[in-house]
């Protein structure tokens, strides 16, 4: 509903914010670094537009970062290790991506999230056909019975929400099963040219997707047009340190030019 009057528009505040500003209280508290890094992706775009030449078939970039970043963070699983109430550390075996989409229902672009499970255990064919069955499932589907649930929640006192947010923060088996182990935004994926995002995290590791330009490089000696990403890598410095965060940012980065899992 929107009212209408002389010299503004009033609209109703949307109550799936109210859940976003209780998480983003408790977000602010986390002691995060940030790391902004350029990826080479002319070799996976490429194998994508050539695949769907091809084919017909869209291939989802989306889905090959997170089949990149399951390996990467198997490699090292202190990047989604979290803290429990005695203070010990939770080194999980499954790798959970939690990601948005934004999927359209009745003429609206609506946010969505979605935790997808196992990303190191699975190939990047399963990986693709799950989101792009969830997109597909979502769009179709119009009843969107989360809206109601929310409106249950917002009549909840905020001091109680972001209460139970702060404590679930301290239960790894929750975030686990409820929001997944690690986090991962495309926001340069809703618009054009380069460009970096930096996000309060929720997660020890979140990966946020920036824009792609092309802008010459050095290949072999030689000044050649390549198709870089601008990618965001915000660590909790409360478990991970410089030096494993660094290690992680070079073997997430060469899985990715290198095209892993696509050929």
């Amino acid at each position: 509903m929107s009212e209408e009057n002389k010299g503004y528009t009033i609209k109703t505040f949307p109550r799936v914010r109210q859940f976003y500003i209780d998480t983003f209280a408790v977000r602010e508290r986390k002691h995060m670094v940030h790391g902004l890094i350029e990826v080479d992706v002319t070799a996976p775009r490429s194998f994508i537009r050539i695949h769907k030449s091809k084919t017909g078939e869209r291939l989802s970039f989306t889905a090959f970062v997170i089949y990149c970043l399951g390996k990467a963070v198997d490699a090292n699983k202190y990047m989604h290790a979290y803290r429990n109430w005695r203070g010990q550390l939770m080194l999980f075996d499954e790798v959970h991506v939690n990601t948005m989409f934004e999927v359209e229902v009745e003429g609206k672009k609506i946010p969505m999230g979605r935790v997808i499970r196992a990303v190191n255990k699975r190939t990047f064919r399963e990986l693709h056909d799950e989101m792009r069955a969830f997109q597909s499932v979502r769009q179709q589907d119009q009843s969107m019975p989360y809206e109601r649930l929310l409106g249950l929640y917002t009549l909840i006192p905020g001091f109680i929400r972001r209460f139970f947010f702060k404590i679930a923060l301290k239960n790894p088996h929750w975030i686990n099963q409820r929001v997944g182990t690690v986090g991962l935004t495309a926001v340069g994926m809703l618009g054009e040219g380069a460009g970096w995002g930096i996000t309060l995290p929720f997660h020890t590791l979140v990966i946020t997707l920036g824009g792609i330009a092309e802008k010459p490089a050095a290949i072999d000696g030689q000044i050649e047009i390549r198709e870089l990403l601008n990618v965001t890598l915000s660590f909790d410095h409360d478990i991970v340190d410089g030096g494993p965060a660094a290690r992680f940012s070079q073997h997430f980065k060469e899985l990715m030019e290198s095209g892993y899992g696509l050929r």
